[in-house]
């Protein structure tokens, strides 16, 4: 698929071999546990995958462990396009659209705001803001790119995607325990994960370690908060503009695309599988091709955090970003009771 486009030429596939095979045998041995001991596979890919973190240190295997953590994953969130159709999307109403809208303008107004109290620019904020409503770590390096440069800004994303891939990993692991202490219904709880969880990943593993109606309503609320960076990056880059005007300079950075290839890929295969011409047997197989990928890429996500790296930056960082998700799910919290 063209949105999806992947090098893999022999010289590529040899460098990608060990990495992916590392997180294939995490997979494997994931499905193993999760099928005799009854536990989310998803969630054991995650925790095998942190115990191997050595394995993303500097050598044969990280170029593999960085393919399943990005491309395996948008591949695999592609693909569940074909469980989903638009008899299903019309099912959740406006509320989660109008939901999504407000969180997002919400939080990052109040993230800059904050940012700007503690004595941060208000476009720390912005890019702290943006990570935790919209998507997460691939949100936090899309409006890096399109911001102004800045001496500390590199230092702001690292830890703004250090910060809010631990978030979204904690999250993963506690929100589905609040969805049952809650009470929530499967609709109900998918808008919750798919509101508030910050990486795709981490929804699409909370969503369908509780039920597949779970998971297909998180995939679809978490795409419609994907689809909010387009208006974010168009915002920071006026604001990139603006900041450029004084000099005469033209931003020539080359950004990433304003909408993720995998969530136009994703509405694709929505759209082909609401024709009800896809056959049920390829339906299956696309499906399961997606769950491996997701757990592959779930066990590359393991491998690659580094959490005590949060302790090297000070606290008020860290106390934003986890206000910033307090807020966000508090605040989904309270408008769910108005919209399912």
């Amino acid at each position: 698929m063209a949105l999806l486009a992947i090098d893999l030429g022999p010289a590529r596939a040899r460098t990608l071999f060990p990495g992916v095979m590392a997180c294939a045998v995490v997979a494997a041995a994931a499905g193993f546990l999760g099928q005799h001991y009854g536990a989310p596979v998803l969630l054991f890919a995650l925790l095998l995958g942190m115990a191997m973190n050595f394995l993303s240190a500097d050598g044969p295997c990280a170029p593999g462990i960085e393919f399943c953590a990005r491309s395996v994953l948008r591949i695999g969130v592609a693909l569940l396009g074909l469980r989903i159709t638009f008899e299903q999307v019309v099912a959740l109403g406006w509320g989660p659209v109008l939901m999504v809208v407000a969180s997002v303008a919400i939080t990052i107004t109040l993230s800059m705001v904050v940012a700007r109290a503690l004595g941060f620019q208000s476009l720390f904020g912005l890019l702290t803001g943006g990570a935790t409503a919209i998507c997460g770590a691939s949100a936090a390096l899309a409006l890096s790119a399109a911001l102004p440069a800045h001496p500390l800004k590199e230092r702001a994303t690292l830890f703004t995607v250090i910060g809010v891939s631990a978030l979204s990993t904690f999250a993963m692991v506690a929100y589905p325990m609040i969805v049952h202490a809650l009470g929530l219904n499967p609709q109900q709880a998918g808008i919750f994960l798919g509101g508030t969880i910050h990486d795709v990943a981490q929804v699409v593993g909370a969503g369908y370690s509780l039920s597949p109606e779970t998971g297909d309503a998180a995939t679809l609320v978490k795409l419609l908060r994907v689809a909010m960076l387009l208006p974010v990056i168009v915002v920071a880059a006026l604001i990139t503009r603006a900041r450029n005007a004084a000099d005469g300079q033209a931003d020539s950075a080359q950004r990433p695309p304003l909408l993720p290839g995998f969530a136009v890929a994703f509405a694709v295969l929505v759209a082909i599988n609401s024709t009800g011409w896809v056959p049920h047997a390829l339906r299956d197989v696309g499906n399961d091709a997606s769950r491996w990928c997701l757990v592959a890429a779930i066990a590359g996500i393991g491998m690659k955090s580094q959490l005590k790296e949060l302790v090297t930056v000070g606290i008020k960082p860290v106390a934003l970003m986890i206000g910033e998700t307090v807020f966000l799910a508090a605040l989904t919290l309270a408008m769910l009771r108005w919209i399912a």
